[in-house]
């Protein structure tokens, strides 16, 4: 489960790329009661949503791209982080750079392909609302090679990492490095070589049920409906109008 203050290793932010901002803006008003705040002409259209006055992310505009959201994970040293992410077989996509007095940023593709990031904060530490109802809760990553992809972050982040039962198998999960099973944050799921391998985050709802039904009515598409998993929670997976894939649950931890 996310925790704060975040530490070395662990989601500190996310962003949605997507050609479409503005209907996108409308999608997670509707769906979260997320309002937009535009960081200025300097940021080339960058906004951040938030929920209430907190920060729940953020959004920018992406042309002749496919729409998808970033996650991004805390390092006290980009540099550093560049050179272990490059040893390990990952490969840089852009930065690290400033942006602003607010932190450095940098892109990656790890070695099965999916597209991650880093965060050095200094005035942006990040998300201010995680784990509530129409928040960010999880991150799951879709990898074509669950043991490689999970040796690649334990050697970029020091994750801990460790699963436990699943329908039809076992769950890979990892925590922050020094941590337990009750720390984590993010599990592994295995693809096909042929699949899209990414990064998917989940996010906290009051009804899973209804949040789906918000989804149809928004203009999004309804991939998983609603399942439950025994001891985690009700379950939806999803993707807004330009194609962005997200989960819901409504997690059996909020329920009690």
């Amino acid at each position: 489960m996310l925790s704060t203050p975040f530490v070395a290793g662990s989601p500190n932010w996310i962003d949605l790329g997507t050609p479409d901002r503005d209907g996108a803006n409308a999608f997670y008003r509707g769906l979260f009661d997320w309002e937009f705040e535009s960081a200025g002409e300097e940021f080339g259209g960058y906004g951040t949503y938030t929920l209430d006055g907190r920060k729940t992310g953020a959004v920018m505009q992406v042309e002749q791209a496919q729409a998808a959201w970033g996650i991004y994970f805390q390092v006290p040293d980009s540099e550093a982080t560049v050179k272990t992410v490059e040893q390990a077989g990952g490969t840089l996509e852009f930065g690290p750079h400033d942006v602003g007095t607010l932190g450095r940023m940098t892109g990656f593709l790890d070695p099965m392909g999916a597209r991650f990031a880093i965060w050095e904060p200094r005035d942006h530490p990040g998300l201010d609302v995680i784990n509530e109802p129409n928040s960010f809760c999880w991150a799951e990553l879709c990898t074509s090679d669950v043991p490689a992809a999970a040796g690649f972050y334990r050697r970029v982040f020091g994750w801990e990492i460790n699963s436990a039962p699943y329908p039809g198998g076992t769950y890979t999960m990892a925590a922050p490095a020094g941590t337990g099973h009750e720390a984590n944050f993010a599990g592994f799921v295995q693809v096909g070589a042929d699949a899209a391998k990414y990064w998917l985050p989940y996010f906290e709802v009051d009804e899973a049920d209804a949040a789906v039904a918000k989804v149809r009515q928004l203009g999004g598409t309804v991939v998983m409906e609603p399942t439950d998993l025994p001891g985690v929670g009700r379950i939806a997976r999803a993707t807004d109008p330009s194609g962005a894939p997200f989960s819901l649950i409504k997690s059996a931890m909020a329920a009690a």
